[in-house]
C-alpha cells in the first residue's frame, strides 16, 4: 500500500498524464482510492496536501478539479454569458479584485505565497497565447482563494464562468500580443510583490492598475472585432 508521498506522486501523475477529462473533474473518491489501492481516509490525505499546494480545487458538491472549475451546468449563469458584455465583465472584475488582492496580502499562509510565485511566474516569458490565458486564468483564481472568503469566490467563480461561456470569449485570448503578455506579466510579479509584503492597499491598487490595462485591452479587441 502507497504511503502519502508515493500516492501524492501518483496522484500527480494522473493530473499530468491526459487522462483528466476536459472540464478538469477528477474521478470520485472511491473510484481514486480502488485505482491506487488505498483507503479512502488516506486519499484525502493525500488530496488535503494536493489542495494545500494549489495542485487540485475542491468545491463543495461539484467535486475535485486539476484546475479551476467552471459552472457549465448553471441555466442563471448561462443566460448571463449571452448578456454580458466585455464591459460588464470588467466593471465587475474592477469592483471585486482589488479587495480580493488587499484580503490576500493580508492572509495568504507563507505556504500559499510560494505556490502563488510559482504561478505568477507561469505568466511570464509566454509565446503562446493560450498557455499564458490558462496562466493568467489560475494566477487571478488563486489570488481570489487566498481572499479566504467563500462568498468572495464564489463570486469570482461566477465572472470567471461568465467569461469562458460567452461568445466574445476568445477576443482577449486574440488580443494578446507578446508584448501584451510581457507588460502584464511584470504587473503580476509587482503585485505578487505586493501581496508577499503584506501590503494589502497597494496590492489593491497595482491590481486596479492592471485591471484597467486590461479593460483597455479588451475594449480595443472589442473595436476591432466588431463585437
Amino acid at each position: 500500500m502507497a504511503d502519502e508521498g508515493g500516492l501524492v506522486e501518483r496522484l500527480s501523475e494522473l493530473l499530468a498524464s491526459g487522462e483528466v477529462p476536459v472540464d478538469g473533474r477528477l474521478p470520485a473518491e472511491r473510484d481514486l482510492a480502488e485505482r491506487f489501492s488505498v483507503s479512502r481516509a488516506k486519499l484525502r490525505l493525500a488530496l488535503d496536501r494536493l489542495e494545500k499546494e494549489g495542485t487540485i480545487y475542491r468545491r463543495q458538491g461539484r467535486g475535485t478539479f486539476a484546475a479551476p472549475p467552471v459552472s457549465h451546468g448553471s441555466t442563471a449563469l448561462c443566460r448571463l454569458a449571452r448578456e454580458a458584455t466585455p464591459q460588464d465583465v470588467m466593471e465587475v472584475r474592477l469592483e471585486i479584485e482589488p479587495a480580493l488582492a488587499a484580503h490576500a496580502a493580508t492572509r495568504a499562509r507563507n505556504g500559499d505565497l510560494a505556490r502563488l510565485e510559482q504561478l505568477m511566474l507561469a505568466t511570464i516569458d509566454l509565446a503562446e497565447r493560450a498557455t499564458y490565458e490558462t496562466a493568467d486564468d489560475i494566477f487571478h483564481y488563486n489570488i481570489a482563494v487566498l481572499a479566504r472568503n467563500p462568498l468572495f469566490l464564489e463570486i469570482y467563480d461566477s465572472i470567471r464562468t461568465v467569461r469562458k461561456l460567452a461568445a466574445w470569449g476568445n477576443i482577449r485570448r486574440e488580443s494578446h500580443t507578446p508584448e501584451v503578455m510581457a507588460k502584464f506579466g511584470e504587473q503580476h510579479r509587482a503585485l505578487f510583490a505586493a501581496i508577499s509584503s503584506r501590503d494589502g492597499p497597494k496590492a489593491a491598487r497595482l491590481m486596479e492598475e492592471h485591471l484597467r490595462d486590461v479593460n483597455h485591452m479588451v475594449l480595443r479587441g472589442v473595436r476591432h472585432s466588431g463585437a
